[in-house]
């Protein structure tokens, strides 16, 4: 309990000092180059067989994170799920909840308390010991599937389901739950994308701090119009972070009295086309989002790409603390292989179903060994990956 409040107590001081808690980047031009596909299995539905499981009934217990399902889902199946609790006596199912101690089991999970705020859970937003569902792999965002669910699939993938627990601490809760399959029409791979590569010589190669210190790479870009692009990093499960001090605070108090997981800790203002980011994402779980988070800045393009709006964006991983070479102040500690978390960001966007396709781009004079405006070294094979939104 005492390590668990030093992790609250670290997001408030950080956030006084947030300034000096992310790496600042640097400003150079770059030039065109030949395009090729991005390697993102996200992004391309499987295709139908008549010959997949549409049909199930599985027992779900807590003695292991996810249970995979065997079912493959495909972009435009249905899902239709129901679940009840098991029993330990004659009766196996048919209750809707199930009595562990003093525990109650339920599919739709318990009532939020004060204490899921110290708790770090699957599905920050639901009740604890609920029946959650993901599809795909990680980044796949897992979701609350309840006692009853109903959806359509938007991005195919392997189905598996868990519950909603602290893998450390788990409820002994075990669900029955009965499976079926409405098939859609089979799913077609979206086109690789093809774009013109005009606008490279307008696009700088990294971002600045305020002073002028360069840093870390611009390594995507996303097509599509201002609400599509927060629709699908919403449906990805990034946060729109807080944008200042006060603002964050305020959330902080609005999030504890609701119950509710805080992870949209600000991040410094860092520069590209002469402005702070427009928009900065996270994906990061409660309590740790002071030490460890993925996270990007993305700045609205002075330019289009074949008729469509630009959204230019540089990602990291923070992944612990460092000292910031130019104040001798605490920074974060970011992953140097930043083509990964170009990854996780490619993957997570994909796992949505919202994406007409991908590409990457290679500039002619690319970014492979620098430094974050820290002083951290990091390195990439310079390529930038180019996503449309349908």
């Amino acid at each position: 309990m005492i390590r668990r409040f030093g992790a609250w107590f670290s997001t408030f001081i950080l956030v006084g000092f947030s300034a000096h808690a992310q790496a600042a980047f640097g400003l150079t031009p770059t030039a065109a180059q030949a395009q090729t596909p991005a390697p993102t299995s996200a992004t391309t539905p499987q295709p139908a067989s008549i010959s997949r499981r549409l049909h199930a009934t599985l027992t779900i217990n807590d003695n292991k994170p996810w249970t995979d399902t065997t079912i493959d889902l495909v972009a435009g199946d249905k899902l239709v799920l129901s679940a009840s609790a098991m029993q330990s006596g004659p009766s196996s199912s048919g209750s809707e909840s199930q009595t562990i101690g003093a525990v109650e089991c339920v599919p739709d999970g318990l009532a939020r308390g004060w204490k899921d705020l110290l708790r770090i859970l699957p599905v920050n937003s639901a009740g604890r010991g609920a029946l959650i569902a993901r599809v795909g792999e990680d980044p796949a965002v897992p979701f609350l599937a309840g006692a009853k669910l109903e959806q359509s699939i938007e991005q195919g993938g392997r189905l598996y389901l868990g519950t909603n627990e602290v893998e450390s601490q788990p409820m002994g809760c075990s669900y029955i739950v009965k499976l079926d399959i409405e098939p859609g029409s089979q799913a077609v791979p979206p086109p690789r994308l093809k774009v013109s590569t005009d606008f490279l010589p307008q696009l700088p190669a990294r971002v600045q701090d305020a002073k002028g210190n360069q840093g870390d790479m611009v390594n995507f870009l996303l097509l599509g119009s201002e609400q599509k692009m927060e629709a699908v990093f919403s449906a990805a499960g990034w946060v729109s972070v807080d944008r200042t001090k006060k603002e964050a605070a305020l959330h902080m108090i609005l999030s504890t009295l609701n119950k509710d997981a805080y992870t949209a800790l600000p991040m410094s203002e860092l520069y590209l086309f002469n402005r702070p980011q427009d928009y900065g994402f996270a994906r990061a779980e409660p309590l740790e989002v002071v030490e460890t988070r993925h996270h990007l800045r993305l700045w609205k393009a002075p330019f289009q790409i074949d008729g469509q709006e630009v959204w230019v964006g540089a990602a990291t991983h923070d992944t612990g603390f460092a000292r910031d070479n130019r104040t001798n102040g605490v920074t974060h500690k970011i992953d140097p292989d930043i083509d990964k978390e170009r990854a996780y960001v490619g993957a997570s966007l994909g796992s949505t179903g919202a994406l007409a396709g991908t590409t990457f781009v290679s500039p002619p004079d690319p970014v492979r060994q620098a430094k974050t405006a820290t002083g951290e070294d990091f390195h990439s094979d310079g390529r930038i990956l180019v996503m449309a939104i349908k």
